[in-house]
């Protein structure tokens, strides 16, 4: 049970609930006690012959205490309905905290849908257990012990055997769990295979289509799912054989204890008004015992549930990571955050400085080997190689997603190892070959990299962008809803919004992605020259696809297995003997051996 308290301590902020809570239970418990003594007293009068308007004012004491006991119990209910609420809110603003502080490494090895169906069933098995536990647990226990008072008042032995019913379950009940978590661990690992396997087929559904794959993702849905049938099977019989063993040592105790009553009853011990009082209470107690199958069964799921969870919370957060969104993570109540844009580093030369930069994604795997390049305001560089060079590795430590390996890269004369990373991201805009906008409007998405710009702000970069004219043929305009991903965007008008996006967060400095190597002629054409207006003024990289679109840069840089092979403007590199020179005379030859080198380093014809 561990991991529950872990849980309410994660939200100690929701104490008052907390409370509430059990104060609410203890008034309802007390409530639900003075029933039995009330029909007591009615059951003696009416044995004994006494008054009718005493037996009719015992009646509607009973009303009393009943519908004092309705009303308490509901507003405990409600307290415990808004505090599963809550902790939800908390746990789950918490693990998304944590993902977003984690470094790039572990999203490298985790599967999108398998992320969000754990938040889902996780959190959904802690709450649900909560809002049991607040609900209805915290009153029967309640209940219980004040059950077990009463009755060692009236007869001891009779209490004792009340209270060996709870040390019993719970032995018989610990010989059932560690087994039965164990089959609910692998039942949750098939059903987080399956569900992130569902997301992500949803989120490409077209791929699927395309490859005629629908029967063998459900097949394979299907099967994940029927797994978890084949281990239900054995931890249900395995639980439900513990559970008549259970039951039956629960009646023995019961079969004492009602031997007891009715004996000492017929002795005179107790009054029939003594009994019957007594024989409620017993069944009082009995309820909490029998619904206990029912309540460690969600606890255990919730536990098994919550191992995941914090599991997850345990991963160690990126050394740069947002300090508002790591403390998030372990915040005791959802915290305000200021949400007011990051400023970029202050301008400084150079814009990039590569010295002697190596870097290995896994410990002996080097990726990129001693980097060195420079590139100032304004100027362009372009990196050229075969594709798994290098290239977007580069781009992944500019955004600092992956600390260098060894040797010193500055963006804006600071070094990215000792600099704020938040500062060094905003000093950089990246258009992707991807654009991966987001569900919304087109004005959100434009808008993205500087929230609460002016609808003239982002009119102007849209025209920029060449993106002006073909949103305002949409009937919404701006307010186009575009879909998950830009769904209703064609790949050219994607890429203009997201062209548009970069031009609004206005970075110093600029990467390109190879930013238009999926799109039709037509469509580069229209990227480009959006692009082309992006690139005034400021410093930008850039992986290039066509050799046409940097005839004009400042420098080319070759690389050749992670190492730079050249460095130099493309007049010199044209007479080099070297890559660049290499792909000029692929692209002018017309053989196919020749044009699939070419395809080799990601360069259309």
């Amino acid at each position: 049970m561990q991991p529950l308290f872990r849980v309410m301590g994660s939200a100690s902020a929701l104490w008052p609930y907390y409370v509430g809570i059990v104060l609410i239970s203890t008034v309802t418990v007390a409530l639900n006690l003075v029933s039995p003594f009330i029909i007591r007293e009615a059951t003696n009068t009416i044995v004994d012959g006494g008054e009718l308007t005493t037996v009719a004012w015992l009646a509607v004491a009973l009303f009393a205490a009943y519908s004092a006991n309705t009303l308490m119990q509901n507003i405990g209910g409600y307290l415990g309905d808004v505090v599963s609420a809550r902790i939800r809110q908390v746990l789950s603003t918490r693990y998304f905290a944590k993902l977003l502080s984690l470094p790039q490494r572990y999203f490298d090895g985790q599967v999108t849908g398998t992320i969000i169906a754990r938040l889902d069933r996780s959190i959904m098995n802690i709450t649900q257990t909560v809002q049991s536990f607040s609900n209805t647990l915290l009153p029967m226990l309640l209940q219980v012990i004040a059950i077990l008072g009463i009755t060692a008042f009236f007869y001891w032995p009779l209490s004792l055997l009340l209270l060996a019913l709870f040390p019993i379950y719970l032995i018989l009940t610990a010989m059932t769990s560690k087994r039965w978590q164990i089959f609910e661990g692998e039942k949750n690992k098939q059903i987080d295979l399956a569900n992130g396997r569902f997301a992500e087929v949803v989120g490409q559904v077209k791929v699927t289509k395309s490859f005629v794959a629908e029967t063998r993702e459900l097949q394979n849905f299907g099967d994940h799912y029927g797994t978890t049938i084949d281990l239900t099977r054995p931890q249900s019989r395995w639980w439900h054989s513990m559970d008549v063993a259970r039951g039956m040592a629960m009646n023995l105790v019961f079969l004492g204890i009602y031997l007891i009553l009715f004996v000492e009853t017929y002795k005179g011990r107790f009054t029939i008004g003594d009994m019957v009082m007594l024989i409620q209470l017993v069944t009082m107690a009995q309820q909490p015992v029998h619904m206990m199958s029912w309540l460690v069964d969600s606890a255990q799921r919730a536990v098994a549930g919550s191992r995941d969870y914090f599991k997850v919370m345990d991963e160690a957060v990126e050394e740069s990571a947002n300090s508002q969104v790591v403390a998030a993570t372990e915040a005791a109540d959802v915290p305000e955050l200021d949400i007011s844009p990051t400023p970029p580093l202050p301008a400084a030369e150079p814009t990039v400085k590569f010295d002697r930069v190596s870097f290995a994604y896994n410990p002996g795997e080097p990726v990129l080997s001693d980097i060195s390049f420079t590139a100032h305001h304004g100027e362009k560089v372009a990196l050229v190689g075969e594709s798994g060079g290098g290239k977007s590795t580069l781009v992944n430590l500019l955004l600092g997603l992956y600390p260098v390996t060894s040797g010193t890269l500055t963006v804006c004369g600071t070094d990215i190892d000792t600099a704020d990373i938040e500062r060094v991201r905003a000093s950089v805009g990246v258009v992707f070959q991807e654009p991966a906008l987001f569900s919304g409007t087109i004005r959100e998405n434009i808008a993205y990299g500087k929230p609460g710009a002016s609808d003239e702000e982002i009119i102007a970069v849209a025209k920029r962008a060449n993106a002006h004219d073909f949103i305002s043929g949409f009937a919404d305009g701006y307010d186009t809803v575009i879909g998950e991903r830009g769904l209703r965007l064609s790949g050219g008008q994607k890429q203009r919004v997201a062209v548009a996006r970069v031009m609004l967060k206005d970075a110093p400095l600029l990467v390109l992605d190879e930013a238009t190597s999926a799109l039709d002629t037509k469509s580069e054409r229209l990227v480009q020259a959006g692009l082309d207006e992006l690139m005034k003024n400021r410093t930008t990289i850039m992986i290039a696809h066509r050799l046409s679109t940097i005839a004009d840069v400042d420098t080319i840089i070759t690389l050749n297995d992670g190492r730079i092979d050249e460095i130099g403007s493309p007049e010199h590199l044209a007479t080099s003997g070297g890559i660049y020179s290499e792909l000029l005379a692929l692209t002018a030859s017309s053989s196919a051996e020749d044009r699939k080198r070419l395809k080799a380093f990601g360069f259309k014809a």
